[in-house]
């Protein structure tokens, strides 16, 4: 049975502490959005995945209960940065597997100001579920006094830029195009445009990685209808639906540590893992998808994604982002949302906020952000420790 997107929405992302709101405020924002883009109530909804990581146990139904109080099944789903395309993995298969008809995929994060901690509660990373990919980060490259996410980001970059030649510049481009790119999005944290030039000069968090190249901590929350064919038959409008061609989650293998490399550590096998398994089940592939919502959590995990994709060969990603191909006017735009750099990084909303901007891009409906002819779009999410989710939208028609 396939399984469509009928609705989405989502609340723009804020820097933490400056909105006055609590997780369930923004889940009920973005829920009841969802619930009157597909024209439904919370009543005819059976099922809701609810995805978070810093909230306690059973936020989810707290979260769910502002949107009603029906009985309905809530999951609560934790799977660090890849937390809401899980949630959204978990509605398609309800759907596809004809377990429900009509499920309400929801993420939502309310986060503090500062750097990611990188899993760890006060630092001792022997106890935290990604000791393991540390491990491999300080065995290369030792371990410095920045942020744990930049550093090992940030390491992968310095391994790419050894190997393959790829320079400062080509990784800030990445977040001169996705700042340029959100200043069309009235969701998106930060709106500001900066030049490459600028992106250099910002302060370094992790050399290379300067902090216009990586995503800001974010308060905000995503939501989406997930529906059947024979709901949409019953229900209009039919017009609104994009169907989820395809969709993979990959974990680590013992490809990710082999290597010793923090390339392969921070995820590229899995996302490549990921767009293989998609684009067979789909018979589609790189060639033929228009508009690209992918996790650049810092520039250079864009430019590792390109590869992982296949848009390129292995090394050619920087320059594939120089040469323009990645923004408007080339062979695909990618992050027109502004990506987690720009439009901000709640972790439990990421993914589904991802998919929410190629709904309304294979909708026509992206205003001035929008790809012209969008029909066929591919989010990538991914979280350390690890998981990455590749889906493939097709506009209905």
């Amino acid at each position: 049975m396939k399984a469509y997107v009928a609705g989405v929405g989502m609340t723009r992302f804020e820097k933490p502490e400056t909105r006055d709101w609590q997780y369930w405020d923004m889940a009920r924002e973005a829920g009841s959005a969802a619930l009157a883009d597909a024209g439904i109530t919370y009543a005819e909804v059976e099922q809701v995945p609810v995805g978070y990581c810093f909230q306690p146990s059973t936020a989810g139904q707290r979260a769910a209960y502002e949107l009603g109080l029906t009985g309905v099944p809530v999951y609560n789903v934790n799977n660090n940065c890849a937390t809401g395309s899980s949630a959204l993995m978990l509605a398609r298969q309800f759907v596809e597997g004809g377990v429900a008809d009509c499920v309400l995929a929801l993420g939502f994060e309310k986060m503090k100001r500062g750097a990611l901690g990188g899993g760890a509660d006060g630092g001792d990373f022997s106890t935290s579920p990604v000791a393991r990919h540390y491990g491999v980060m300080a065995a290369r490259h030792g371990f410095e006094m920045s942020p744990p996410t930049a550093q090992i980001f940030g390491d992968a970059a310095r391994e790419h830029m050894e190997k393959y030649g790829t320079t400062e510049a080509q990784l800030a481009a990445v977040g001169a195009k996705n700042h340029r790119h959100s200043a069309n999005n009235p969701y998106a944290q930060f709106q500001d445009v900066y030049g490459v030039d600028e992106i250099l000069a910002a302060r370094v968090v992790h050399r290379p990685l300067t902090k216009l190249q990586c995503s800001p901590t974010s308060d905000g929350a995503a939501a989406a209808v997930v529906v059947s064919e024979r709901f949409l038959e019953r229900h209009e409008p039919v017009r609104q639906a994009v169907e989820i061609v395809a969709q993979a989650m990959t974990t680590d293998t013992e490809e990710s540590f082999a290597s010793g490399s923090c390339v392969d550590v921070v995820g590229q096998p899995m996302s490549r893992e990921a767009a293989r398994q998609v684009y067979e089940r789909s018979g589609l592939g790189i060639d033929d998808v228009d508009v690209v919502e992918l996790h650049d959590c810092f520039s250079i995990n864009e430019l590792l994604t390109y590869e992982a994709l296949g848009m390129c060969e292995e090394g050619e990603s920087g320059e594939l982002v120089e040469s323009g191909a990645t923004t408007y006017g080339g062979r695909w735009v990618v992050n027109p949302s502004g990506g987690l750099i720009s439009k901000g990084h709640p972790l439990g909303a990421t993914g589904i906020a991802q998919v929410a901007e190629l709904v309304w891009q294979l909708r026509g409906e992206a205003g001035p952000r929008q790809v012209p002819g969008a029909r066929v779009g591919l989010a990538h999410n991914i979280g350390l420790g690890g998981a990455a989710v590749v889906t493939l939208l097709r506009a209905a028609g």
